[in-house]
């Protein structure tokens, strides 16, 4: 099978009978919320925003939000044993739980989803305090993960009700120049990227407008089969990855051991400045995965001219292809957890839409080294 790329679908509006505006929030649940909302302050530039917790009337759970750009994360744990996040953190290790969906009717798009199949992770339900209400309410996809739709044009405050303003007045780490969340990629098991294809096609509108083989997404040793949902103004894209066959475990298989069930892989944030970014993360520790350095010797035949020189992107790793649109700079983190599932992704798009067909072998290659040091490989 070819891959294909069918960019018209990313913006036909027709068939979109669930509107999203774009990404709310992505909720982490962590083993300990306030070591990780200062780790991606002093690692990733995130700033301080609100927090939820025995302060504000919990008393199950904490929540730490950090913010940078129009990127938001709730880092949430635990306050006592045998609740519900302490069991996901148990299994699964830290890791996203929810990918929140900023929409005009939460109610609508709650009961549309259910009466086209899916399963109910929560009821519409309306939140208030002094700066107006939110309703928010959820379905669960790819394994315990979940959608929450978030309704905020009656709100006036910072985030949601009954969380209160988080300051750092002493511990301000300035931004590395991150922007949005450009995508996020789930890791489903064997036999599954179908029906995921499926769902997000008839429960929630998306189109499926790329699609990768064995053939497109193989080394030597391993192999992935990979299809790109999105919504239809383009806004949300969630590329679905399942393993194939290979001679030694896949990424995919080494993720599904590891976080023990489907959920989400990678989450590929943007940048206007890659390279800028790129030196900045590494400064404050954040190591990313290499390519052979023969790599350069040949990048610009393959993807052409380019703005900015090749020096800068072979001395930090940064990967580049191009599509008809025009091109891209991406490189990928080692593994941020203990356990080796979630990374991400830092991305500039020079015009392109596509995902870097051209930098899997080589990337897929470096993923393992990296599991063969691990022993997983």
């Amino acid at each position: 099978m070819e891959s294909t790329l069918n960019l018209p679908k990313l913006y036909d509006t027709a068939k979109d009978f669930m509107p999203l505006n774009g990404t709310d929030y992505l909720e982490l649940y962590v083993g300990n919320s306030k070591q990780a909302a200062h780790f991606y302050m002093s690692a990733f530039g995130f700033q301080s925003y609100a927090y939820a917790g025995l302060e504000t009337g919990l008393r199950d759970r904490e929540s730490y939000v950090v913010v940078q750009d129009k990127i938001k994360l709730i880092l949430t744990s635990p306050l006592k044993s045998g609740t519900d996040i302490g069991k996901h953190i148990d299994k699964h290790g830290d890791g996203v739980k929810v990918i929140a969906l900023w929409v005009d009717d939460a109610t609508a798009a709650y009961h549309n989803a259910m009466d086209r199949g899916a399963k109910s992770y929560m009821e519409p339900i309306t939140e208030s305090d002094e700066d107006g209400k939110v309703v928010r309410s959820g379905i669960y996809t790819y394994g315990e993960t979940v959608h929450v739709f978030v309704e905020r044009k009656d709100y006036n405050g910072d985030f949601l009700p009954n969380y209160r303003k988080w300051e750092t007045p002493y511990f301000n780490p300035t931004s590395v120049g991150l922007k949005y969340v450009d995508h996020m990629v789930g890791n489903v098991e064997l036999g599954k990227m179908n029906h995921w294809v499926s769902f997000y096609e008839d429960v929630m509108g998306f189109a499926n407008i790329l699609s990768f083989d064995d053939n497109d997404i193989s080394t030597e040793y391993t192999a992935l089969m990979s299809k790109v949902m999105s919504n239809g103004n383009g806004r949300i894209k969630f590329p679905i990855n399942e393993p194939a066959e290979g001679k030694k475990k896949s990424q995919i298989d080494e993720y599904l051991e590891f976080y023990e069930d489907a959920g989400v892989q990678h989450i590929a944030v943007a940048t206007d400045d890659i390279i800028s970014t790129v030196k900045e993360l590494r400064s404050r520790g954040i190591e990313f995965l290499r390519v052979p350095d023969t790599y350069y010797d040949v990048v610009t035949d393959r993807v052409g001219e380019i703005d900015e020189d090749i020096a800068p992107l072979r001395e930090l790793g940064i990967l580049v292809d191009r599509d008809d649109e025009g091109y891209l700079l991406q490189i990928f983190t080692k593994p941020i957890e203990p356990r080796p599932t979630m990374f991400f992704e830092i991305i500039q798009r020079k015009g392109a839409q596509s995902f870097g067909k051209g930098n899997f072998k080589a990337l897929f290659e470096a993923i393992e080294r990296e599991q063969e040091l691990r022993g997983t490989l």
